[in-house]
């Protein structure tokens, strides 16, 4: 072709122009021709590849190839056809090295650019693809691809700049290595982020999904985002917090995921019992526990137990202090723990205890531990204050009182008794 437009510039200067004029019109001639196959090649890959590549992802039953399409990457990839087009034929249909040098230039400029967003946009597919399975929760990788986007940015970056100052891009990067310390203060939280992201997935530390709480930071809630730098949690009031990822290295925090991996969620709460409550059980008393179906069997298998023992020991039963014997606060456990037992709610399988605390000036404490089958937080408090209401009402049956500091109300009450 270039033969071709040498004949043509022969033919104009024949016709009585002058050389430069002729030069000219066959640089202008040759630059017109450039243009229309770059536009064609760009049609065709618009217009018929692209259109084609679409309709086949369309078709097909994987999720990968439609992810492609929604973010544009074979669109971009289409972007390098007509620039592909002029860097091959700039030497082919000009005249001239100024011309043949601008025109590769600016179209390896036009593909380094296409190729920095083609590849952008295909990291941003993986990670669509990726987040469609269930691991993705586990071992989050936007943290990774971020890395790979910025090593990226500055690839791309010293390229252009060594196009541009047409220099050898392997000597920019020698000589950038006088700024690494300059580099490493300006990335500093990307550096330290990635290293963060690396032991957090590495560990299982944390991932989207998961319960945290850091005070610190004010974050109670779900982690909702992973990303190079930053953590974000939307805290239980819809607020979101955002921790720096190397504070969750280098600060504690507190995980939730065993809870939620365990199938049940704790429930711990203490109860204090006025000891001056706490008495032997009479006849009177065991005869009304008897009702209580929770308690029939074990106030018969106690009481024979007792018995026997008492017999063995030959105790003198006229004496209260004598021997072994029921009490209200023992016989009110055993129904707490009957009670719990045939609780629907309640996680038979997991720790289960009540039990006595250390007595103190508040009184007896007779602690619930236990954990409940239902982990959403609305359906564990209202199994919490059904528990705990049934609990403190039934509490007076067994001639126990609640320990409970005196109000105004008791003070004025106690008052007006005197008057």
């Amino acid at each position: 072709m270039s033969d071709w437009l040498n004949a043509l510039q022969e033919r104009i200067i024949q016709n009585g122009q002058s050389e430069g004029a002729a030069l000219m019109i066959a640089q202008a001639v040759g630059l017109l021709l450039v243009i229309i196959f770059a536009w064609l090649a760009n049609w065709i890959a618009k217009k018929i590849i692209i259109r084609a590549v679409h309709h086949a992802a369309g078709r097909t039953r994987t999720q990968w190839d439609d992810q492609l399409v929604k973010h544009r990457v074979f669109i971009r990839l289409s972007h390098l056809a007509p620039s592909l087009v002029i860097y091959t034929l700039a030497p082919v249909v000009s005249l001239g090295d100024p011309l043949i040098n601008v025109l590769k230039t600016g179209s390896f400029i036009y593909m380094v650019l296409m190729g920095w967003f083609v590849i952008d946009a295909f990291l941003n597919a993986v990670t669509a693809i990726y987040n469609t399975y269930t691991f993705a929760k586990r071992v989050p990788i936007r943290g990774f691809i971020q890395v790979a986007k910025l090593l990226l940015a500055l690839t791309g970056f010293i390229v252009l700049l060594s196009i541009f100052l047409r220099k050898d891009p392997t000597n920019l990067l020698a000589g950038m290595g006088a700024m690494t310390a300059v580099l490493m203060l300006i990335f500093k939280d990307a550096i330290l982020g990635f290293v963060a992201g690396v032991q957090l997935s590495t560990n299982r530390m944390i991932q989207i999904g998961d319960w945290i709480e850091m005070l610190k930071y004010g974050a109670d809630g779900d982690v909702i985002d992973i990303s190079l730098t930053t953590v974000k949690v939307q805290n239980w009031d819809k607020t979101i917090s955002t921790i720096p990822a190397y504070a969750l290295i280098s600060d504690s925090f507190k995980n939730w995921r065993g809870m939620s991996e365990s199938g049940g969620r704790r429930i711990k709460r203490n109860i204090f019992i006025d000891m001056n409550t706490v008495r032997f059980c009479d006849d009177a008393m065991l005869k009304k526990f008897s009702k209580f179906d929770c308690l029939k069997n074990y106030i018969e298998a106690k009481q024979k137990e007792l018995a026997d023992w008492n017999t063995e020991q030959k105790i003198d039963p006229s004496e209260i202090v004598n021997g072994r014997r029921l009490t209200n606060i023992g016989t009110f456990r055993a129904y707490l723990v009957a009670y719990l037992k045939h609780h629907p709610n309640i996680h038979q399988n997991m720790t289960f205890l009540v039990r006595h605390l250390e007595p103190s000036a508040q009184g007896l404490p007779i602690q619930i531990y236990v954990f409940s089958n239902d982990q959403v937080w609305a359906n564990y408090e209202s199994i919490q204050a059904d528990i705990f209401d049934h609990i403190l009402a039934v509490i007076p049956e067994f001639g126990l009182r609640v320990y409970q500091k005196p109000s105004g109300a008791d003070v004025q009450s106690l008052g007006s008794a005197k008057k």
